[in-house]
């Protein structure tokens, strides 16, 4: 039975921002339906990840199911050839996708088809986008969804991209999938010898900046935005403040699986892999960020900054939580 999508939440981040495991650990709640690697197979089957759905709340097929290893065909996924097979140029596009990107067609067809996938108990859907943020699309397809956007140390995201596989940054930014550079950033490029590690930190930058843009037309109470190093100090607190964000209860099981996670910040590597002169390179392209989000002041050892005109605001999101108590990216 196709159901109507209803505030459904997108995770969203650039990619080795922590958004896997907060993702993995929000489809933990009995209410929450995901899309599987069903759905990046077989897109125009959704159907069967509604299936698949009814069958984990079956205790023993369940436990077999969640017991399978993380690459695992019923595991939660991006799966962008699902979103490509709904939305031309989702995975591919060169810029961020906005409202005006959305057609008549893939508003109606991709709105039954994640229909599908919901189910009587599991009926708020739970999706993981990293990448450009594309919320802009997305609110003009579910008017009523929810964005959650992770902000990890650009320093930390950096490096952890620079050594990934698919990391598109070595042909240079003729080719990769973030589009030509704007003038400010390729003097910025060039100022540093055309270093990776300064691209993959001016590829960090063009993301928070697609996100600055795309929050600009949205309701501030339809984004709730979170550090990855504050989910690490206190995982279980900052999912209570996520929770509360999706209107999701709380209860004793659903915190009983969140505390099976090991979580564990890797923010260290980057100062333990890099060479002094690489960390510079890093830090000069990206200070402007780190200093938004409040990164420099808290080495400085004095209060993290406003967030500004992102509209992202650290304390606010402190605020929150203290009153209730690996994938490739697009």
């Amino acid at each position: 039975m196709n159901m109507e999508v209803r505030q459904p939440v997108f995770v969203t981040g650039v990619g080795r921002s922590g958004t896997t495991i907060i993702h993995r650990m929000l489809c933990e709640h009995p209410n929450v339906a995901w899309l599987s690697g069903l759905c990046g197979r077989y897109p125009g089957k959704t159907q069967w990840n509604g299936w698949l759905m009814r069958a984990v709340d079956y205790p023993l097929v369940g436990a077999c199911l969640k017991g399978m290893p993380l690459t695992g065909i019923f595991q939660p996924w991006e799966n962008y050839s699902f979103w490509e097979y709904y939305c031309k140029g989702f995975a591919t596009s060169f810029r961020d996708l906005v409202g005006a990107d959305v057609t008549e067609k893939s508003k109606r067809v991709l709105r039954r088809a994640l229909g599908d996938v919901l189910t009587a108990k599991r009926s708020q859907l739970v999706i993981k986008i990293t990448g450009w943020p594309r919320i802009g699309l997305l609110h003009e397809i579910f008017e009523d969804a929810k964005f959650i956007h992770i902000v990890r140390d650009g320093r930390a995201v950096s490096h952890s991209r620079i050594n990934r596989p698919w990391w598109d940054g070595w042909q240079g930014p003729w080719t990769w999938k973030r589009g030509p550079l704007s003038a400010a950033y390729m003097q910025e490029w060039e100022r540093h010898g055309r270093s990776f590690v300064a691209l993959a930190g001016i590829e960090w930058n063009i993301c928070l900046d697609a996100m600055k843009e795309a929050r600009r037309r949205l309701d501030d109470g339809s984004v709730l935005e979170i550090r990855y190093e504050d989910f690490c100090n206190d995982p279980v607190r900052v999912m209570q403040a996520i929770a509360d964000f999706c209107n999701l209860s709380w209860t004793s099981g659903f915190e009983a699986r969140l505390k099976s996670y090991t979580v564990r910040s890797e923010n260290h590597k980057w100062q333990e892999e890099l060479t002094a002169e690489q960390q510079s390179v890093l830090l000069d392209v990206t200070r402007v960020h780190l200093e938004m989000y409040g990164y420099l002041s808290e080495e400085e050892g004095t209060s993290p900054a406003k967030v500004g005109e992102a509209g992202a605001n650290v304390g606010n999101i402190r605020a929150l939580i203290g009153a209730i108590g690996s994938d490739r990216d697009g």
